[in-house]
């Protein structure tokens, strides 16, 4: 059984993956921009303003190479590739306006344009033409893994709200929330593929994990990011889970280690006493000196290490290598 590695001399490149779904892309973005058109013109304005933000579409690109993976012949994955891109869409409008975000993609957030009842509004219609796609594929099962994704979405939306602010939270309290937050909708983005594809179970359980785990990682490291990255790499303020109270996995790992002054600070600053830039900064250099962004990146680096084992059923073919990079560069942005 072959297992591609984690490189760490070569510089990973998401650009094998984006070269292998190019084509299916384009038909998937067409299905996007038909989809997402209104009578309402204010519905394709602010959904376009979202969609048409910089985003890798990474979530439906999973859903495309899964597709080549499995040498699917059909064209069905690019319905179901633009429901998950709506799925994913829907929930960030949704998240900017409970988070009160002020950048999404480098851009203003659509809540502080159009307001917070457009933005949720149109959340609920992307949800819609969701589902609308799910049924027009006519695979109960396809539609099962995708509704069920949505909701556990939700499910780990509201337990992320109730531990915010929360010193308390625990690391495996934490991996639950990003494991439904997050990871849910990349599992499921990777499982629908072999449900269409006809393929065995072992190769659908195995590109669920793939998906699950690459979920996880992803997370991991955008929270990390989110004390050691700017505004242009993310596409959002500096510092906004330290100034929201957000409780992820560097705070989890600092707050545990910390003296006792350190973990009077990090309740302070949860609890939104301590938020100046001057507190970002010392709340970067606690993470620092008790190695708990380093130890979040290795978390990363291990649920991605995961993500490429789960692929070893597969032939070593390029659609496979390309998966892995993939793993390998979300990784390689916490770097």
């Amino acid at each position: 059984m072959n297992v591609t590695p984690i490189r760490d001399s070569a510089e990973p490149s998401l650009q094998p993956m984006l070269a292998l779904t190019a084509d299916d892309m384009h038909a998937v973005n067409s299905v996007i921009l038909e989809r997402m058109q209104s009578k309402v013109a204010m519905i394709p304005e602010l959904a376009g303003h979202l969609i048409a933000g910089g985003g890798k579409r990474l979530r439906p690109m999973l859903t495309v190479a899964s597709a080549r993976l499995l040498d699917y012949p059909g064209t069905r994955h690019h319905k179901l590739a633009a429901a998950v891109e709506f799925i994913h869409t829907a929930t960030l409008l949704h998240d900017d306006v409970v988070d009160g975000s002020e950048m999404r993609r480098g851009k203003r957030a659509a809540n502080l344009i159009w307001g917070n009842p457009a933005t949720v509004l149109v959340g609920d219609f992307l949800f819609s033409r969701a589902f609308e796609l799910m049924v027009e594929d006519g695979s109960l099962k396809v539609l099962k893994i995708l509704s069920h994704a949505s909701a556990v979405i939700a499910e780990g939306e509201v337990d992320q709200l109730t531990a915010q602010r929360r010193i308390e939270t625990s690391e495996e309290e934490y991996l639950t929330i990003i494991g439904a937050k997050t990871a849910a909708l990349f599992a499921a983005a990777c499982r629908v593929a072999p449900v269409i594809a006809e393929a065995s179970e072992e190769q659908e359980m195995a590109l669920e994990a793939y998906g699950r785990n690459l979920g996880v990682a992803f997370q991991l490291v955008d929270d990390a990011i989110d004390y050691t990255s700017d505004e242009a790499t993310m596409g959002k303020a500096l510092g906004d889970d330290f100034r929201d109270g957000k409780m992820t996995l560097p705070v989890i790992l600092a707050h545990a280690r910390g003296s006792d002054e350190d973990k009077a600070f990090w309740r302070a600053a949860m609890q939104g006493e301590r938020s100046s830039d001057a507190d970002l900064a010392h709340a970067v250099a606690l993470m620092r000196r008790t190695d708990a962004l380093n130890d979040t990146a290795e978390a990363a680096r291990a649920y991605a290490r995961r993500a490429i084992d789960a692929l070893s059923i597969f032939p070593d073919t390029s659609a496979r290598k390309a998966m892995a990079e993939a793993a390998q560069f979300a990784v390689a942005r916490a770097y």
